[in-house]
């Protein structure tokens, strides 16, 4: 990857584990303004399937490089990881930086419909369209099957984008997503403010809500640990019934730790979905 190829800038990128792990940044349309994201890039002759993972609350697009150690596996399996940022970082907001659930690095992975939001708010369209497109043409992937997956917030993003987008992406699975983000506080908190009071359109982004009338392509993984502190009020990943496999994990919180024990589970499960 050259420094400056189609408006892209080279932030970084190292060699592990025979592949290379790059941070990059772009002029985004959706996003109106710069934005950041990771690839790693497994060593290999062929083109590759991309996986797509979507941060949670607080993270960036350096957090899963970094903390989850999942670069070994991907170049054992011959998958791309690509990791986006949670929010648009430059566009600034009255309120954006108030707290930590909301605005900078909380996006939700949705298009937001209310002022000043829906200026540069629009993580939906960032993800599925852009930034999928951009690494399509800049990097060697197959842009014919690709996954998505994440972790908190960042898996409800990944289980409501697939539902949303069931042509783009063939497998999905979630850490401690947030199943339900029409009935939590951290939900109700953006979406009052992305959608406005009425609930029609939360329940659009809303997984639970979804599965009422939508179906995932194959059966998404959801990996959760029972000593996670937000499960009961934030989580409730059981109102996902059996429309996902969801594997309680004894004592494991809502941190890397506990995504490190278990990401091998998931690119495994993601390969064999994509090798289908």
């Amino acid at each position: 990857m050259s420094s400056g190829s189609a408006g892209l800038t080279v932030r970084s990128e190292r060699r592990v584990f025979e592949g290379t792990q790059g941070f990059y940044e772009h002029d985004s349309a959706a996003c109106a303004g710069p934005m950041r994201f990771g690839v790693f890039m497994p060593k290999s002759k062929v083109r590759v399937p991309a996986l797509y993972f979507l941060a949670g609350l607080e993270c960036s697009e350096e957090t899963f490089a970094i903390k989850a150690g999942a670069q070994r596996i991907a170049q054992e399996l011959g998958v791309a990881i690509v990791t986006s940022d949670t929010s648009p970082r430059q566009a600034r907001f009255p309120g954006d930086d108030t707290s930590w659930d909301f605005g900078q690095g909380a996006g939700y992975y949705v298009d937001a419909t209310e002022a000043p939001w829906s200026s540069a708010y629009r993580m939906e369209t960032y993800v599925t369209q852009e930034l999928r497109t951009l690494v399509e043409q800049q990097f060697s992937v197959r842009d014919d099957v690709r996954g998505l997956f994440g972790h908190s917030m960042g898996g409800h993003g990944a289980l409501s984008l697939a539902l949303r987008h069931p042509a783009l992406f063939r497998s999905v699975s979630a850490f401690a997503p947030i199943a339900a983000p029409s009935k939590a506080p951290w939900g109700q908190k953006a979406f009052t403010r992305f959608f406005g009071a009425a609930q029609a359109h939360w329940m659009e982004h809303d997984t639970v809500e979804l599965l009422k009338t939508r179906q995932f392509a194959t059966k998404p993984l959801v990996d959760q640990g029972s000593g996670d502190k937000f499960l009961t009020e934030q989580l409730r990943p059981a109102l996902l019934g059996d429309a996902v496999t969801l594997r309680m994990h004894e004592g494991y919180d809502h941190g890397y730790f506990f995504v490190q024990t278990f990401v091998e589970d998931h690119l495994r499960h993601h390969a064999r979905v994509l090798s289908t």
